[in-house]
């Protein structure tokens, strides 16, 4: 496939024996590193605007999670060879893995969409002194809020057989993203990026997984993750903090951005009434310029 605005060169590492993870490695090795985390069901892709606008001056680690983008697609099965469980302790520690293999072992900044804010938040756990700034654009690091109601279409996932079936089959959420997670109507070779990688019973495996790896009781196997990361956030709030949101979001709407609010008052907050879910798609000409001079006003030496 032909992937637009996207000039790379995807890499590959193994992050767990016979499973390996795609990613990209742009800009100058001595750069301050940027890593990119996507969520469901996008991949690297979403991040291409920013990587071409950032790459001369930062380095920009930009991984595909495992059966995401161009990575490997293992089954789940406890028979299969090599088996993969998709959770977001795995998501973490792929993470972690990649950036040991790049001996990346200093200071980040941490830049997040959808799922990859609970991923990014939870390998921060780890270590939290690590991440210097944040670039938080319509995710979440904290539970479902109290007066968010589960959207319909994500329980059809996570929650209904027959409805996971339909994802996998027709690749239901990766085209129905494409088409509904923009407020602008994205070129059909943009569409074919988005939602092509993921045509296919066992290509579309992880789009699934994703969604019935939402926690949303105390006994999902993700919650305490994501309740340990929403009791760390407040504690970045003494670091630069850049988002940038899609109003029109159905998923990550105000109830997720008054949470980051709330713990980061000090943010650089870009808002937009007329963006939706990919808000770097709709708004990525004012948003990639306001995230490098954010970038370049606060440099990791002024972290030190």
């Amino acid at each position: 496939m032909q992937f637009p605005d996207y000039p790379f060169a995807p890499q590959r590492v193994e992050v767990r024996p016979g499973i390996a993870m795609s990613y990209l490695d742009e800009g100058p090795r001595d750069g301050e590193v940027i890593v990119m985390l996507h969520g469901n069901p996008s991949w690297s892709f979403y991040w291409r605007h920013l990587v071409n606008g950032l790459k001369d001056r930062y380095r920009c680690i930009v991984p595909d999670h495992v059966g995401m983008g161009l990575s490997d697609r293992p089954d789940d099965a406890p028979s299969a060879s090599p088996t993969y469980d998709y959770t977001l302790q795995s998501r973490i520690d792929d993470v972690d893995a990649l950036l040991k293999h790049l001996g990346i072992d200093g200071p980040v900044t941490l830049a997040v969409h959808d799922w990859g804010g609970m991923i990014g938040f939870g390998w921060a756990l780890r270590d939290p002194s690590r991440v210097k700034r944040l670039v938080i654009t319509n995710t979440a690091s904290f539970p479902l809020p109290a007066s968010k109601r589960f959207p319909k279409r994500l329980a059809m996932g996570r929650d209904s057989k027959p409805g996971g079936w339909l994802i996998r089959r027709f690749n239901l959420f990766a085209r129905g993203a494409a088409w509904f997670g923009t407020t602008r109507s994205l070129p059909k070779d943009v569409r074919a990026a988005y939602a092509g990688v993921y045509d296919g019973w066992d290509q579309a495996i992880s789009t699934l997984r994703f969604m019935q790896d939402i926690p949303l009781d105390a006994g999902d196997r993700a919650m305490p993750i994501v309740q340990a990361a929403a009791a760390a956030l407040p504690g970045y709030a003494d670091r630069p903090a850049f988002i940038g949101w899609g109003l029109r979001d159905f998923v990550f709407d105000r109830h997720f951005l008054d949470g980051f609010r709330k713990a980061l008052p000090r943010a650089i907050v870009r808002d937009f009434e007329d963006a939706g879910h990919y808000v770097l798609e709709d708004k990525h000409e004012v948003l990639v310029p306001a995230i490098r001079r954010f970038l370049d006003a606060h440099p990791l030496a002024d972290a030190a």
